[in-house]
């Protein structure tokens, strides 16, 4: 699999899915969330709240992930996680792992062939974006590893940051795992 990092608006990005940091109302907000549902289109809410509406009546869990279309996106699909929120007491790694792994799981139950990621949780979650790159990277990596024997189709892993300091967050995180 290949595993990159990019400065990159995730609402433009030439992937099959792209994942939204999504709160778990999943009817939109701020950040990452908000500019995938202004770029999507109205669409993508009325799909939220189907889902809302049925299967995720509760919302959508810390750590689980659920795919929509991407509907005016250049995406064929999104994948809503909800990342942990550090200022709700929400401090378990693994929670953020999960928000990831099962990112990449929907993304596969998809037959997606590339994924775009954003830092999630190191905005208002208040997670440190040096120790989301390592979870990401670690995450990403050990998922692939997992499944390398199976027929899944991601081969392209794509980390779209805002700045020259993420990148270079991201990129350590890289090169250390």
């Amino acid at each position: 699999m290949d595993i990159s990092v990019e400065i990159a608006d995730i609402t433009t990005l030439d992937v099959d899915v792209i994942v939204n940091a999504a709160n778990s109302r999943l009817l939109g907000g701020g950040g990452v969330d908000g500019a995938i549902h202004r770029a999507a289109g109205p669409r993508l809410l009325e799909a939220c709240k189907k889902l809302r509406a049925g299967e995720l009546v509760d919302g959508l869990p810390v750590g689980q992930a659920v795919a929509t279309p991407g509907f005016d996106l250049p995406s064929q699909w999104v994948v809503h996680t909800v990342g942990p929120n550090r200022h709700a007491g929400q401090t378990d790694p693994a929670l953020l792992a999960s928000a990831f792994r099962s990112s990449l799981d929907e993304a596969a139950k998809l037959a997606a062939h590339s994924v775009a990621f954003p830092a999630i949780s190191a905005g208002v979650y208040g997670w440190d974006r040096r120790e989301v790159a390592r979870i990401a990277v670690d995450t990403v990596r050990s998922w692939a590893e997992e499944h390398l024997h199976e027929c899944h189709s991601i081969s392209r892993v794509v980390f779209a940051v805002v700045n020259e300091s993420a990148l270079r967050d991201f990129e350590r995180a890289l090169d250390n795992s």
